[in-house]
Formats: C-alpha cells, sequence, structure tokens
C-alpha cells in the first residue's frame, strides 16, 4: 500500500463519514431510517475518524454517545501508528 492509497482511502473515509454524520442528524429530526451506528464505527476505524470528529461539531450529533466517541479517540490513537508501521520503519 502506498502513500497516495493510504491517503486517497482516509479522504474518502473522511468525507463519507461526514455526511453520513448530516444525513443521520437529518434523519433524526425527521424520523426517517438510522445509520447503523456499526457502520460509523467501520468507517472511523477505516480512517474516517476526522470526518467524525467534525460531524460531531457541525451537525452537533451523536455529542452523547460515550462507544463512538471511544470509537473515534481510538481510531484517532490508532491511525498514527498503522502509518508508522506501513510506512516509516
Amino acid at each position: 500500500m502506498g502513500w497516495q492509497l493510504y491517503w486517497d482511502m482516509v479522504g474518502g473515509s473522511e468525507r463519507y463519514y461526514f455526511s453520513l454524520y448530516g444525513y443521520d442528524k437529518a434523519q433524526s429530526k425527521n424520523g426517517g431510517w438510522r445509520v447503523p451506528e456499526l457502520v460509523l464505527h467501520v468507517l472511523a476505524l477505516a480512517g474516517g475518524f476526522p470526518g467524525g470528529w467534525l460531524g460531531k461539531v457541525v451537525f452537533r450529533h451523536k455529542t452523547k454517545k460515550s462507544n463512538i466517541v471511544c470509537v473515534l479517540a481510538v481510531s484517532t490513537a490508532l491511525h498514527p501508528g498503522l502509518v508508522y508501521w506501513l510506512f516509516i520503519r
């Protein structure tokens, strides 16, 4: 896996995760179909954590869900180690 592929994956996951936060917030207001938290967890671990943090702030959504915050924090902590292990060592 090259640098470009990694950053493309993170950038794509980030934008998709952010848009899902907005969609889920709108659905929660309208009583529609919600995005399963498992999907949000997988996207965070796949590199979408920056979009998750941004979505929490911009949409003021999932602010009281401690499991979402935990997965975002773990993803944020793991990705620098992953970058080191894949590209630097």
